[in-house]
């Protein structure tokens, strides 16, 4: 008799939140103080971000009645519903204020900030969206669930931030800007300011020290295994994993995940015969390497289907069980004295949640193609250019495997387990690379837009490009730096949640996005960018001609509202 090692997937909702999400949300509050220098409107994004939780979690528990929901789906939609909601309401905030230091009035402020930030977040949430439907396509239904409940909080973020936010600017009306701010209004140095091109050398050492500085970090993903949980990932202090290893230390490992192995006969077996056909297929089981124990189960009424139970070697999760599902169905059929070929199939729980792994680990290079392809025409469209998509995708693809990379340092190879509390260090969580490769692509996407897409701004008005390139980083550093602060923050309460599956989830999001917006999007898109100068920028004319013009960023709307000076 087995352990349900897998009790988190089947837990309740109840406890979605513990301290250490509340640490990271208070956090992400210190940040946009910090930022605004002023209470009201870092109270805004937090107002945004709870009210989009509600609304999008309890919606999706509403149907929890009629479709199947692991534990871990509402707290991804907390987890996303919480960082994203806080960011977008961010971009809208921080693009108001920008204006009404330059001078603008607030009224007319607060719908353009609207009409241009707000329209780039409901391209930004579209793509975050995109990308987490397409889960649909790794035929994991709790995993497909998983990505549409994480859309739906996203959409309800994207909702409320544009409905929400521009209501409470035009409440706020010019306390959306500190005291000592206000005395500067309309002053030139608000958007006046000289660009200095970066040193050509610099760039080269830049993007040189960023792309290897990824690799490296992501060397440990090439020894990534996935598999489901089992008890050796809950809290030490839990029932669960108090359970679990005291039935491997008092009955072995195996016993917390043993097999089911069936064997069916071409012919019916004689009643008489049954004993010794049983005795015969349980010693050619117990022939196979890391095999505990085998024990008859029962025969069907027919006489034609033998079922055994199988007890491995180590736990569930282990590479030798895993090794050991495999020989079991390799050496299907056997050949017996008897009753000649018998036909051998491997069920249970360990073996179930094995295959799981496995598809989901086949369908990663099938979703990372759709992502990439997906990332590939957005930013075509966006931003008009060969060069630019290409360096933001690359840029996407380094920040996900170095992520990866250090998930699997961590949870797999045990490295910081102390300060992580890593107390049993095994393979990453089966969907946990897959969840991380939708979130991060449309978080990547964010970041590309807000800053890549001043760059094109200021190209398209006559700056030389490499100027573009220092005009697009200073307008939109200050909001992006502060976005995946608070973002690592929200993601990074999640690491040290009661629930096993969640950490590597919030770890593997956190670092991803710091990785993405400090090393790739800060550091080497502008070097690139910097590099191939005016080459970034080109686009074939028939292509040109082709495509729509898609003005995400209401770079028409700012036209017909300038700012003062």
């Amino acid at each position: 008799m087995g352990l349900d090692y897998s009790s988190t997937i089947t837990a309740t909702t109840d406890g979605l939140i513990g301290p250490g999400e509340i640490v990271g949300f208070l956090i992400a509050g210190l940040v946009l103080i910090v930022m605004m220098r002023a209470l009201l409107p870092a109270v805004t994004p937090l107002l945004n971000s709870i009210i989009g939780v509600g609304v999008g979690v309890a919606g999706s528990l509403a149907f929890s009645g009629v479709v199947d929901m692991s534990s871990v789906t509402p707290v991804l939609g907390i987890m996303l519903g919480l960082a994203v909601g806080i960011d977008y309401s961010l971009f809208i905030l921080h693009r108001h204020r920008r204006q009404i230091l330059a001078g603008m009035p607030v009224d007319e402020s607060a719908g353009l900030a609207n009409g241009t930030a707000g329209n780039a977040v409901v391209f930004a949430g579209s793509t975050v969206i995109v990308a987490l439907v397409a889960l649909l396509v790794t035929g994991i239904p709790f995993l497909g669930v998983m990505g549409v409940v994480g859309a739906a909080c996203v959409l309800v973020a994207v909702l409320v931030s544009v409905t929400f936010t521009p209501a409470l600017l035009g409440l706020m009306k010019l306390r959306v800007v500190g005291r000592k701010a206000r005395a500067e209004i309309g002053h030139p140095h608000h958007v006046e300011r000289e660009l200095k091109p970066m040193r050509t050398g610099r760039a080269v050492g830049c993007a040189a020290l960023a792309v290897v500085g990824l690799l490296i970090v992501a060397i440990p993903a090439l020894s990534m295994r996935l598999a489901l949980p089992d008890g050796t990932s809950e809290d030490p202090e839990s029932t669960q994993y108090q359970a679990y290893t005291t039935v491997a230390e008092q009955f072995g490992a195996g016993q917390n995940g043993p097999l089911l192995v069936v064997a069916q006969t071409t012919d019916a077996v004689a009643e008489d015969d049954q004993v010794r056909t049983q005795v015969e297929i349980a010693s050619a089981l117990a022939g196979h390497d890391d095999v505990v124990a085998v024990a008859p189960v029962g025969v069907s009424d027919d006489g034609t289907v033998f079922a055994f139970q199988v007890v491995p070697a180590d736990g569930p999760a282990s590479a030798s069980t895993e090794q050991l599902v495999h020989a079991l169905r390799d050496s299907s059929p056997i050949d017996t004295a008897a009753q000649g070929e018998v036909a051998l199939g491997v069920a249970g729980q360990a073996s179930g949640n094995i295959d799981v792994s496995e598809k989901l680990a086949d369908a990663l290079p099938l979703y990372l193609l759709v992502v990439v392809g997906l990332s590939l025409i957005i930013m075509v469209l966006v931003f008009r250019s060969i060069l630019v998509p290409v360096i933001a995708t690359a840029g996407y693809v380094l920040s996900l495997f170095a992520a990866l990379g250090a998930v699997t340092a961590i949870y797999q190879w045990g490295w910081l387990s102390a300060v992580f509390g890593v107390h049993d260090p095994g393979p990453v969580l089966s969907f946990a690379p897959i969840i991380i490769m939708g979130v991060l692509f449309g978080l990547a996407m964010d970041y590309q837009l807000f800053l890549v897409s001043g760059m094109r701004e200021a190209f398209v008005h006559g700056i030389p490009a490499r100027k573009a390139v220092v005009a697009g980083v200073r307008g939109g550093r200050a909001v992006v730096t502060a976005a995946a602060i608070i973002m690592a923050s929200v993601f990074g309460g999640f690491v040290f949640s009661h629930l096993g599956m969640v950490r590597p989830l919030g770890f593997g999001l956190a670092i991803g996005v710091l990785f993405d917006a400090f090393v790739v999007r800060m550091v080497l898109v502008p070097a690139l960018m910097h590099l191939f100068g005016d080459a970034a920028w080109w686009l074939p004319r028939w292509l040109d001609r082709l495509m729509p013009d898609v003005d995400v960023e209401g770079a028409a709307l700012e036209r017909t509202h300038p700012l003062p000076h």
